[in-house]
């Protein structure tokens, strides 16, 4: 099932959805870091151990593709890309707070 066809599904529980938007390896973890300050790609792999470059590549897309991580191209040398929150993503960042108070 595709991460499209998630959304798209009507949810008997908002926070279902939710918990299905950042189900994955290391979705959750790409948040975490995204609240922080805007991720660069090489950045994201030496802070996931574990991680490989089609796991998160694939992680970020599909973050991006439900509107909570948007793509930045920054103009300055040397060009490089970052993976910010977008309004939606930031939108969520005190339901990851109270989350994490709980453990």
């Amino acid at each position: 099932m595709t991460i499209k066809k998630i959304v798209e599904e009507v949810e008997t529980c908002p926070a279902q959805g939710l918990l299905k938007l950042l189900s994955g390896k290391w979705k959750p973890e790409i948040f975490r870091l995204a609240v922080d300050a805007p991720l660069r790609f090489n950045h994201l792999l030496r802070q996931i151990p574990g991680a490989s470059k089609q796991s998160l590549s694939v992680a970020l897309r599909e973050l991006e593709e439900v509107g909570l991580l948007e793509k930045v191209v920054v103009k300055q040398k040397p060009l490089h890309i970052e993976h910010c929150l977008t309004e939606r993503g930031q939108s969520l960042i005190p339901v990851f707070k109270q989350l994490e108070g709980l453990g």
